[in-house]
């Protein structure tokens, strides 16, 4: 027979579940894109700079020596802030998935049991 408390205790706590793994996934987002927004202010900022010392730049040579060593710069730090920002996404799956552990292995388990019986 259908029993309505169980029912409406197994869906208190998938709601549940599914908060938790909202809330993990909601902070992991804004501390992503607050990561995007401080490196693309920092890039923008250091372009300008850039340009400001190369336009007082007086020869050909000093011009390149600036621009490769500026080239450099910027893909060591777009290369360092992309690995950053692909480990908070991987981070951001595992806390979002987290929540669930729990109930999937409760439920593997009695999947298990039920097929042994």
């Amino acid at each position: 027979m259908f029993n309505f408390e169980d029912a409406n205790k197994k869906s208190k706590e998938a709601m549940d579940t599914m908060m938790k793994s909202y809330s993990a996934m909601t902070k992991a987002f804004q501390a992503i894109a607050t990561e995007a927004a401080d490196y693309s202010k920092k890039s923008f900022e250091d372009s300008i700079a850039h340009v400001e010392k190369l336009s007082s730049v007086k020869s050909v040579e000093a011009a390149l020596e600036l621009q490769t060593g500026y080239v450099k710069s910027a893909y060591e730090g777009y290369v360092s802030e992309a690995t950053k920002i692909g480990e908070m996404y991987a981070d951001l799956a595992k806390g979002a998935y987290k929540p669930y552990e729990a109930p999937v292995a409760k439920a593997t388990a009695a999947a298990k049991a039920a097929v042994a019986a």
